[in-house]
């Protein structure tokens, strides 16, 4: 018979897209405030892979990923995303978002990323919030993605930002199992 168990702690991500740096830099403040310092953070990237958020947030949009200090329980994501979609309101101008805020987790084992649409892919997880695994990690390789992986989550640059928070997730369990 299984034995319940509490899942470890996570690091806790989000994934910026904004209309310019300077509404990236807004929401990189928003965040060590409401949560916890930013502990890792990629560069600020183009964000060209698609299209999907030009009719809404115009064209020449950049990409940061930034990881905070805190760890987080797992089953903390569905109310930061639901908080995270007040923030992008709250960020709005003219009904239109200047910054979109995608919350997820780093586990040893994944990137999972929180959403309000549903997909075959997808796992509802309560309160209008949907999950999914965007990529695993294989020893020896690193992070690999799937078939529904963003193409932003496929480049190095997400790759290796994904694993850099892996290593200090590490560290962090390390450090809370020696303390303990």
């Amino acid at each position: 018979m299984g034995v319940e168990r509490q899942h470890p702690m996570v690091k806790l991500f989000f994934g910026l897209i904004a209309t310019d740096e300077a509404w990236l830099e807004q929401a990189r403040a928003r965040i060590a405030y409401d949560f916890s310092p930013i502990s890792k953070f990629s560069k600020v990237l183009p964000f060209d892979q698609t299209t999907y958020y030009e009719k809404e947030m115009g064209i020449g949009l950049v990409r940061q990923w930034i990881a905070v200090k805190s760890l987080v329980c797992p089953e903390q994501l569905v109310e930061i995303k639901r908080y995270t979609n007040r923030l992008e309101r709250h960020f709005s101008e003219d009904g239109n978002r200047r910054v979109n805020f995608d919350p997820g987790y780093v586990s040893l084992s994944k990137v999972v990323l929180a959403t309000t649409k549903d997909h075959a892919h997808r796992l509802y997880v309560g309160k209008g919030i949907y999950e999914e695994v965007t990529l695993h990690f294989r020893r020896g390789v690193g992070f690999v993605d799937w078939p529904w992986t963003y193409p932003d989550y496929r480049t190095d640059e997400a790759r290796q930002f994904f694993l850099e928070v892996r290593e200090e997730l590490l560290q962090q369990s390390q450090e809370m199992k020696n303390s303990n």
